[in-house]
């Protein structure tokens, strides 16, 4: 071991194998510069999220909210607004991202809680940008916790479409599903397993797939020190198998014409360039699209290096068409700590060949994505009632210790004979939709002639849960959930799916209850009864410690959806003059959740 020193007041120890290879592929000044970046302070930053919010009311907010004149105890040093004015810069490489200085802690603030922004590391904002998701797009997320790429895949989807986030640990699956319901995701799945199961399920599936391979973590070095402990030469080269392994999935889940994103936090060329280019010789309808090349990229400007393909062993790149395939590798990109505000990382596109089918942008080398709303064929599978599961989410367990295991039979039509407790479910929803929401494009039945749409063509809002199609709708027990597509269209079964779509509420004793993931995901101008928090005030404190608030003048009785500042915190319910907490138990903050 080595020590080196990290941010100037901690000690970190590099394994003297890391330090000599990365000598080895650096040249002498590069190498300095590399190692003397463990001795700068890194670099904090958070992601707007666009579902929920824009760009310039949160920057906004921040800044206000540091100041004297918000501030009683202002000491004019800490919370110098002039400090915020001078930190929150923009990542480049990120629209919505944004730099901000460690000791302002945002993530203890009630405007994180209402899903205004995720704090997410620079470097790892990268691969969710580079996979350009549209509107409309089947996008697959095969290694997702704890969220910060499903988040920004599901804001660049616009509630159209669909996301599948997949997580194989069990634990980090549920940190993946409470991540995506805080920030109002509508139309995502989440799954907890394997990519050899997802790939027997979704073959041809998807249009883009971003693949976040787990690694060595030599990227992190800085930023956990649980990288560092579980480092070993012998761990690199494991990991460089696992990628390869699960590459081959996601190549088989992804349509022709189709776009894949590999991208790891680690410096390791075997886990990098050696992976990718496996990959490409035993993949020929697959080619490297040449990023710095793309629209809007701009690799100097941003500090992004290219990928090294003289890092590729001589051995595996014997033939002249393994040299020249072994060319495209500097179309790849190193994200280096030395040379941009953020941790180390690689990332590669990949593009699927349409095997001879015309694409209507085939003369790109990165295709505008096909409009494919409204062209969502059924699979050949059928879902088996008795083989869905389905688990409670985070932000669902309401103070119990664990979840339960859910083992009901889902319900549904059986024998061609409807199911009562399926009707009555859809009947309590569609009273609560025209008690307590304000329907969008499409919204209730009866407005469209007794056929609700799926509302994926109009308004900001995207998929509308108000004007879902019956076929939509899944009862799993006592719970009811909008999903993005029929049911039937979904080969779910046999799957662990701990979120099947948006899960709209629960059926007890004869009404309907309202998930806080419903509360979450809905937006201002779509619920009837709106009661307004300022995110600086006592109220929102107090609100996101499970305590009553005061209700305004002029609120009806029944569900209302508070709002932080205009984002959606969850529901409360009218009591006379005081509004009930409905915040679930299980994500209440402490006593000392205060202000200052």
């Amino acid at each position: 071991m080595t020590l080196i020193a990290v941010q100037n007041d901690t000690v970190a120890s590099l394994p003297e194998a890391f330090l000599d290879r990365m000598q080895k592929l650096l040249k002498e000044e590069e190498y300095a510069a590399f190692l003397s970046s463990y001795g700068q302070k890194r670099r904090y930053s958070l992601r707007v999220n666009t579902l929920k919010a824009d760009r310039e009311k949160v920057l906004r907010l921040l800044r206000q909210t540091f100041s004297e004149e918000s501030d009683p105890e202002y000491d004019g040093s800490l919370y110098d607004s002039s400090l915020w004015e001078e930190s929150l810069q923009p990542v480049p490489w990120e629209a919505d991202g944004f730099y901000y200085p460690e000791e302002l802690r945002p993530g203890r603030l009630p405007w994180h809680e209402a899903g205004m922004y995720y704090i997410q590391e620079a470097s790892a904002m990268a691969p969710a940008m580079l996979c350009n998701a549209q509107p409309g797009e089947r996008v697959l997320d095969l290694c997702a916790a704890p969220g910060g790429k499903s988040t920004k895949l599901a804001a660049s989807l616009k509630g159209k479409g669909i996301l599948v986030a997949n997580e194989i640990h069990p634990e980090r699956a549920k940190i993946l599903s409470s991540n995506l319901e805080r920030m109002g995701a509508r139309n995502a799945l989440v799954t907890n397993e394997t990519p050899q199961k997802l790939a027997s399920r979704f073959p041809l599936f998807f249009d883009r797939i971003v693949v976040d391979a787990p690694c060595s973590g030599e990227g992190m070095f800085r930023k956990e020190e649980e990288a560092l402990t579980h480092w070993s030469p012998e761990n690199v080269r494991m990991c460089a198998e696992r990628q390869s392994g699960i590459l081959e999935e996601a190549a088989a889940m992804l349509r022709a014409g189709g776009t894949l994103v590999y991208s790891t936090c680690t410096f390791s060329p075997e886990e990098n360039e050696g992976v990718i280019f496996r990959f490409l010789k035993t993949h020929p309808e697959f080619s490297l699209v040449n990023i710095p090349a793309l629209p809007g990229i701009d690799v100097k400007k941003w500090g992004f290096a290219g990928g090294k393909p003289e890092w590729i062993p001589e051995e595996d790149a014997e033939t002249e068409d393994d040299r020249a395939l072994a060319e495209q590798i500097r179309g790849t990109i190193r994200l280096w700590p030395h040379l941009l505000g953020g941790e180390g990382h690689f990332a590669a596109v990949l593009r699927k060949s349409d095997r001879g089918q015309k694409d209507k942008n085939e003369d790109s080398d990165y295709p505008r994505p096909r409009d494919v709303s409204g062209d969502y064929r059924p699979l050949p599978f059928e879902m088996e009632s008795s083989s869905l599961s389905v688990e409670k989410s985070a932000y669902e367990k309401r103070g119990r210790k664990k979840d339960l295991a859910h083992k009901k039979k889902r319900s549904g039509k059986r024998g061609g004979k409807a199911d009562p407790k399926r009707e009555e479910a859809l009947r309590l929803w569609d009273d609560f939709c025209r008690e307590t929401l304000n329907p969008g494009p499409g919204g209730h039945m009866e407005k469209n002639g007794g056929e609700a749409a799926v509302g994926q063509e109009e308004g900001p809002a995207g998929f509308n849960p108000t004007a879902c199609p019956p076929e939509n709708l899944l009862l799993f027990g006592e719970t009811l959930y909008a999903l993005p597509l029929p049911a039937d269209s979904l080969p779910l079964a046999g799957l662990r799916v701990l979120r099947p779509g948006l899960q709209l509420g629960d059926i007890s004793r004869g009404r309907f209850m309202p998930s806080h993931a419903l509360g979450m995901a809905l937006k201002e101008s779509e619920a009837e009864r709106t009661v307004h928090l300022s995110g600086s005030s006592q109220e929102a404190y107090a609100w996101l410690r499970g305590e009553a608030v005061s209700l305004p003048r002029g609120i009806g009785k029944g569900w209302c959806l508070v709002c932080i500042d205009g984002c959606a915190a969850g529901w409360g319910k009218a009591a006379g003059s005081m509004l009930k907490n409905h915040y679930p138990k299980g994500l209440r903050k402490g006593s000392s959740y205060r202000p200052g």
